[in-house]
């Protein structure tokens, strides 16, 4: 029974990661579509193949996933939490994909863990939730507006007496390097996040501990259904982030990927810190649009993307507590 429940529950972790793909395959190439730097296939091909290799880059987000937000449940009710939490992540990814609003994978995840712990009577570890996803989901949107905004400026006086045409061109292929960026932060940071789930799951099994390295079939499989997801394509969130925000031309594409590349990497390598790529691209582009004038951004759109911020982490976290009941009443 106990190697029953820890197969469904990796089974289901990679399923999460699937719909995370297909959810946010958005984030690394809407500005490339949208600007016609990629064609879609290409751009979600090239996509698939740099979330794979992204997710090989490190472990520090992986660690804080499996080890900082949670104390560590025991027992097949630690299993039925780490299942409760996963659905209720992937009930919020498909809700959210359905009406094309690109919330956030990983918050959806982190409140699917919090309310299953609480549900079952797991302590959640406050200062680690407060520290790694309450202050990076406020702070990485301001830093995406601020810098995306400061590089679209830089951008626009570096080649203020370019040929306009020529410059353009030039940003379109340039784009496809800053698209690849995107894709690749994209698999360190949401790869790693499921890593971390299948890790708790194998060590609430009693199949590993904290200290062991994370299994090369770990990453492997993670990497591999995060890429499939990937390659599926969120039509939906993609036309919301490429056309609803703002009509982007190719240097603003390229500025808002490189923005949302570098804070990725950053928050990945120095802080360990499991930061939304949605909320990164997302407030890079209105950032990189409000050069243009403030009024170019569409901000009523705007302002239903970010209310979808707030309340991600509670939705998730109330259908993981269902969810939990559920399991309680069933299974344990």
């Amino acid at each position: 029974m106990d190697t029953f429940a820890l197969i469904v529950t990796v089974a289901v972790a990679l399923f999460f990661t699937y719909t995370n793909g297909f959810h946010d395959s958005a984030n690394a190439i809407a500005t490339s579509v949208s600007t016609r730097a990629l064609t879609p296939r290409a751009a979600l091909a090239m996509a698939a193949v740099m979330n794979l290799a992204g997710a090989f880059l490190g472990s520090g987000v992986a660690k804080t996933v499996s080890e900082g937000l949670i104390e560590t449940p025991q027992g097949s009710k630690g299993m039925g939490i780490l299942f409760a939490a996963l659905v209720g992540a992937i009930v919020w990814n498909l809700v959210t994909w359905y009406f094309g609003l690109p919330s956030s994978s990983s918050h959806a995840l982190f409140g699917g863990m919090v309310g299953a712990a609480l549900a079952g009577g797991t302590d959640v570890l406050w200062s680690g939730v407060l520290d790694k996803v309450i202050i990076p989901m406020f702070l990485s949107p301001v830093v995406g507006l601020i810098v995306g905004y400061l590089m679209m400026t830089a951008i626009m006086w570096l080649f203020r007496r370019s040929n306009p045409h020529k410059a353009k061109r030039g940003f379109r292929i340039a784009q496809t390097v800053s698209a690849a960026g995107m894709a690749l932060g994209h698999g360190l940071q949401d790869a790693q996040k499921t890593m971390g789930v299948v890790v708790l799951a194998l060590v609430i099994s009693g199949n590993a501990t904290f200290e062991d390295p994370i299994p090369v079939w770990v990453k492997l499989v993670c990497a591999m259904m995060l890429s499939l997801g990937t390659y599926a394509g969120g039509w939906r969130i993609m036309r919301t982030l490429g056309r609803k925000i703002i009509e982007l031309d190719p240097p603003q594409g390229f500025a808002a990927e490189t923005t949302g590349a570098s804070i990725m990497f950053t928050t990945a390598f120095l802080f360990k810190a499991p930061i939304s790529t949605t909320h990164v691209i997302t407030s890079a582009i209105m950032g990189v649009g409000a050069t243009k004038r403030v009024n170019a951004v569409r901000w009523g759109v705007a302002k239903n993307i970010v209310l979808g911020w707030f309340i991600t982490m509670p939705a998730a976290a109330l259908v993981a507590a269902a969810a939990f009941g559920i399991v309680d009443l069933v299974a344990l």
